[in-house]
């Protein structure tokens, strides 16, 4: 599923190539991947030009002349692909929003969506969520008190979107593994130095992965050399049986709170 820089790459990369541009068609082949009637959805969208793209947690907004909104949550299995009739992967498409020559295909929106909505309908759609690794507030002190309060361990609040919004599976184990901690550790019981490095590393890895376009391999546009190239860079994250890179010794795949978790068992402590 993608995760914070996964959601951030393709909003920088969209705003270069659809920013100020007017939906001049859509296609809808899964009615079930929108929140209102299809019907609804052209009258409002069809002929709106793409103001900017925005993202809040793990989703897209879609920011639409006239004040409507295009909420996207590609849950997993879900992609996108820019580009012309040519371009347009050998799948079947849920959704396509056309741009003149160009369009973006939504694919694998079995679980994800396209939602619109208003302004206020969007901000209670995302009110619940927690705040994001990059905002400002959350300072090293800020984060370092919210563990304190934090359930569960490690894996399942830095996975929790009401609480930290962004991260999922791959990135918390890739956090945990450059902070030294192991992800079933109790948030509460890390001390200050602990708490410390944990913030460093999540700003890091994130940071990384952004500039490595994230770890979903499917390009977005023809020649797009740059999305999935942090897959390649994962150092625990899918390695289940192989080599740590700080150690040597493999690495441990085990279900920890109902999710799949990657770890060193030697130096993750």
């Amino acid at each position: 599923m993608p995760e914070w820089p996964e959601m951030e790459h393709y909003r920088q990369e969209l705003n270069k190539r659809i920013q100020n541009r007017t939906i001049s068609g859509i296609t809808v082949n899964r009615p079930k991947s929108l929140n209102v009637p299809e019907e609804e959805f052209r009258a409002a969208v069809l002929g709106a030009v793409v103001e900017r793209v925005d993202r809040r947690a793990k989703q897209l907004v879609f920011v639409l002349s006239g004040e409507r909104y295009l909420l996207l949550h590609l849950m997993l299995g879900g992609m996108m692909v820019l580009g012309t009739e040519a371009d347009k992967p050998d799948r079947t498409t849920q959704i396509e929003l056309h741009f003149g020559e160009t369009a973006l295909y939504f694919i694998g929106l079995r679980l994800g969506y396209l939602h619109l909505y208003g302004k206020q309908g969007l901000e209670a759609e995302l009110a619940s969520l927690g705040p994001e690794p990059f905002d400002a507030d959350l300072t090293a002190a800020r984060f370092a008190d919210m563990l304190k309060t934090g359930k569960g361990n490690l894996k399942t609040c830095l996975t929790d979107q009401h609480w930290l919004a962004g991260i999922g599976n791959c990135y918390s184990d890739e956090i945990c593994f450059a902070s030294g901690l192991l992800p079933s550790r109790r948030p509460a019981a890390l001390d200050e130095h602990e708490a410390a490095r944990l913030y460093t590393s999540m700003r890091s890895v994130l940071t990384e992965a952004l500039r490595a376009g994230g770890y979903m391999e499917m390009p977005l546009y023809d020649g797009d050399e740059r999305t999935g190239g942090f897959n390649e860079l994962c150092r625990v994250y899918d390695r289940g049986d192989e080599p740590c890179v700080r150690c040597g010794n493999p690495i441990v795949f085990q279900t920890l709170s109902s999710r799949k978790c990657f770890f060193c068992g030697n130096c993750q402590t």
